[in-house]
């Protein structure tokens, strides 16, 4: 119908009705301007006009234009209709939209609290800590190192006096075997006991505590009566003390050595022990730094995912938006358009069915 309409208003558009006839008031003049500034309105008054001058009933005519005023509004009805389905659509999807934006931005968030406040710190701890581990290993082997050369001095030092006391024990044997041997020593032999004392005492230079046996032993043997059995007898006497001070001197710079080799040895297990497991821990360590790195990388990885997902769902809502502000103007135009023709249509129906337009028609019957 509203089709068929439109081109019997093409038709005649060329029809218009004589508003300055002396008929009209000047109140149905200012209707006739309002209901020509719709199509509709100027259609259904020159339909009405042409209607009524063929013969046609009025009652005929307010049938056909009542009907399309409610086809007008029928259609307008499906406009808004229409217009209602599209609101409930879009308010759907605003809501979807706006939720998971809401979603991805805590998303979003979390993942860069993640790597802030976990990620990083974790890794800077780690570093740390790996750092800690080379600078650990590096002075385990430096001890090491120290202790080595500590020990090598200390062994070099323990065989250098096992020499000294070694050979003042076979000086003293040596005077003991001369001792022995003589009743009545000749110069001689009492120059050669001196000098093996010079030996003993040469040997001994650095070990103090036996410098007293030495001195006292020159000094009895400068001033000594070697035929004198008693003052031999205290000579051998003396040495043999002095052999015996030697020998447990010996021995216990052995010991000693023994228990240094063995604390060496036990440090150095130890030290090797210590440097096992610091290397174990820097794998583990590196191990530990690696998986963060990757897990920095992939978090980097998420955060741009969710920027480029946010970008997305922020642009779909934007289109949504200006969609539906453009459906609004459309609706509100064309809701517009319908009430300016219904009103103009109820308008003209309205005039003519007044008798002036009736009696209009007849004047122009007449005047025909």
């Amino acid at each position: 119908m509203f089709k068929v309409a439109v081109c019997a208003l093409l038709v005649l558009a060329s029809t218009a009705i004589n508003v300055q006839s002396s008929i009209w008031t000047s109140k149905d003049q200012k209707a006739f301007a309002q209901i020509h500034q719709s199509g509709w309105g100027k259609f259904i008054l020159n339909f009405a006009e042409l209607h009524l001058t063929t013969g046609g009933i009025l009652s005929e005519l307010n049938s056909e234009i009542e009907k399309l005023i409610g086809e007008m509004e029928e259609e307008l009805a499906g406009v808004h209709h229409e217009f209602n389905r599209r609101t409930d659509v879009h308010n759907r999807e605003v809501a979807r939209l706006e939720q998971e934006i809401q979603d991805k931005e805590r998303e979003l968030f979390n993942a860069h609290d993640f790597y802030d406040n976990v990620l990083i710190p974790q890794g800077e701890r780690f570093a740390a800590q790996l750092e800690q581990l080379q600078e650990n290993i590096a002075h385990n082997r430096q001890t090491l190192e120290q202790a080595t050369v500590q020990r090598a001095n200390d062994h070099e030092t323990f065989e250098s006096e096992v020499v000294e006391h070694n050979d003042a024990i076979s000086a003293i044997d040596e005077c003991l075997q001369l001792l022995s041997t003589i009743a009545a020593p000749s110069l001689a032999e009492v120059k050669k006991v001196q000098k093996n004392l010079a030996k003993i005492q040469n040997s001994l230079k650095k070990h103090n505590q036996f410098q007293i046996f030495v001195k006292v032993l020159l000094e009895i043997t400068v001033d000594s009566n070697f035929a004198d059995q008693g003052a031999l007898r205290d000579i051998v006497v003396a040495f043999n003390n002095l052999r015996v001070e030697l020998v447990d001197s010996l021995n216990q710079i052995t010991a000693d050595e023994a228990e240094q080799v063995a604390d060496y040895n036990a440090q150095v297990i130890a030290l090797n022990q210590e440097h096992a497991e610091f290397q174990r821990a820097v794998v583990v360590k590196n191990a530990e730094i690696e998986a963060n790195t990757t897990k920095q990388e992939q978090t980097l990885d998420l955060i741009d995912e969710l920027d480029e997902d946010l970008a997305t769902l922020n642009g779909q809502l934007q289109a949504e938006n200006d969609d539906y502000a453009f459906a609004t103007d459309v609706y509100n135009a064309t809701v517009a358009e319908y009430n300016k023709e219904i009103n103009a249509a109820k308008q003209a129906l309205d005039l003519l069915n007044q008798p002036r337009f009736q009696e209009y028609v007849k004047s122009q019957l007449k005047g025909a």
